[in-house]
């Protein structure tokens, strides 16, 4: 397992460490290895290659920590980390950099083994079948693969998967067993997903409402306790971040989470509600992999959804982009902006907004391209017959990754990237479906 995906990771073409996002988080690495601060890397106003930078708490902080770790343990990558962001700063030149990411990109590799693993043991959990253990995992395997040309890249989405997988086995052996050290567990759990992406801070409710409505309704004749439970997944929840809250509290004057990162990504998810009636319709197919982008330049043309491409002149990122550097020009900063700003749109386009978020979340549900193709229909009626027989750990295992689709359309954009936590629950409700189908129709006695 670890070695095809660290095959299908490392033999992807090499990278410059200054491609794509990359930068966001080998930026903060430098400064943590250089100056010992936690900042805000390219998002703030001193060059860290020249001065120490302000402390900052723009994104979470696990990744950028992982990242300065592996400079400790490779010089080879420290130098050519060092020189890309020099580079980046116009400091040096580009081409005499080396590129060279392999410990990282075997890291990454590592990271999404455990993810895999915890996928697989939350789908034996949940449908009580062993074999799904194996089948899920071989599964998700399959999907990861899929994305390892975005795995190949210095960036947090190997980290994130993993924290999210072992977030999903914690609550599926939560639910499972009902004690009080599986609550700690999940809460754990959640709390180290959050320190990979602020994003999943969102899933602490819905924790705890997953929690409230399987002892409630699916847990057998008797109602299960939920105060103590609850409280104590909050508590180690709360145990997780504390440090971060503090850390962000004392250096940076500021308790919370994070700064900022939410207000880019409204401004330019707000972009979106100027899709036109024609973008609307055709981004449906359009995102169906492999075939539905050749059938709607055919029917459509190839302009029909050019706005969606990042890299479009005046796609809907360029138009979301340049507001929020015009508005970071004139204000500083977003935050204090961002009430003001969301109420006055939501009130001129509230309705567009609701309307351009389905078409994003359709396109975000396609995770591995081809892969979705296949597995994602197996997995819908996987979830259908889930609820039919009577296995909601199932289902319960998939709401997070699924409303976190839904959250990402309302507040971020279209691409699958943000969405990869969806293997997880479709390799689980793809694997039982096969199997449970294979069992009924061998006459095989289904698992406890």
């Amino acid at each position: 397992m670890i070695a095809v995906l660290a095959a299908a990771i490392t033999t992807r073409p090499a990278k410059r460490l200054i491609d794509f996002d990359q930068t966001f988080y080998l930026a903060i690495a430098y400064d943590l290895v250089h100056h010992g601060v936690f900042s805000n890397g390219i998002f703030d106003a001193v060059d860290g290659t020249r001065a120490a930078p302000p402390p900052g708490m723009f994104f979470a902080p696990l990744y950028p920590w992982a990242v300065a770790a592996v400079t400790a343990v490779d010089p080879r990558f420290a130098r050519a980390l060092d020189c890309a962001v020099e580079a980046n700063e116009k400091h040096r030149d580009l081409s005499t950099c080396e590129i060279y990411a392999t410990p990282m990109l075997l890291l990454h590799a590592l990271l999404l083994a455990i993810g895999v693993i915890a996928i697989g043991r939350a789908g034996e959990i949940a449908t009580g079948e062993p074999r799904v253990l194996y089948a899920a995992g071989a599964i998700a395997t399959a999907g990861f693969a899929a994305e390892a040309e975005l795995f190949s890249y210095v960036m947090t989405e190997s980290l994130s998967v993993a924290g999210f997988s072992l977030f999903g086995l914690a609550l599926v052996a939560a639910l499972a067993r009902w004690r009080t050290a599986t609550f700690a567990l999940c809460g754990l759990a959640l709390g180290l997903a959050c320190l990979t992406r602020p994003t999943y801070l969102i899933l602490a409710p819905v924790t705890l409402m997953i929690v409230a409505v399987v002892g409630r309704w699916f847990s057998g004749p008797e109602r299960r306790p939920f105060f103590r439970p609850a409280a104590t997944l909050c508590a180690a929840l709360a145990v997780m971040l504390a440090p971060w809250l503090a850390r962000n509290a004392v250096s940076v004057g500021k308790l919370g989470f994070t700064e900022e990162y939410g207000s880019v990504a409204v401004i330019e998810r707000f972009a979106f509600n100027d899709m036109t009636l024609r973008e609307y319709v055709w981004a449906f197919p359009a995102c169906v992999p492999l075939v539905g982008p050749a059938v709607v330049a055919r029917l459509a043309g190839p302009d029909a959804i050019a706005r969606f491409a990042w890299d479009s002149p005046g796609s809907f990122f360029e138009r979301g982009r340049a507001r929020r550097n015009a508005l970071v020009a004139e204000h500083g900063r977003l935050d204090p902006i961002m009430g003001a700003l969301t109420r006055e749109e939501l009130a001129r386009d509230g309705w567009r907004h609701l309307a351009t978020s389905v078409p994003l979340a359709w396109c975000g549900l396609w995770v591995g391209g081809a892969f979705s193709l296949l597995v994602l229909p197996l997995a819908a009626a996987g979830l259908v017959r889930a609820a039919r027989r009577g296995r909601p750990l199932v289902i319960a295992y998939a709401v997070p990754a699924l409303l976190l689709v839904g959250v990402h359309g309302l507040l971020a954009n279209h691409y699958p990237r943000y969405n990869l936590g969806l293997v997880g629950p479709m390799a689980v409700a793809a694997a039982w479906l096969v199997m449970d189908a294979a069992a009924r129709r061998t006459g095989a006695r289904p698992a406890r």
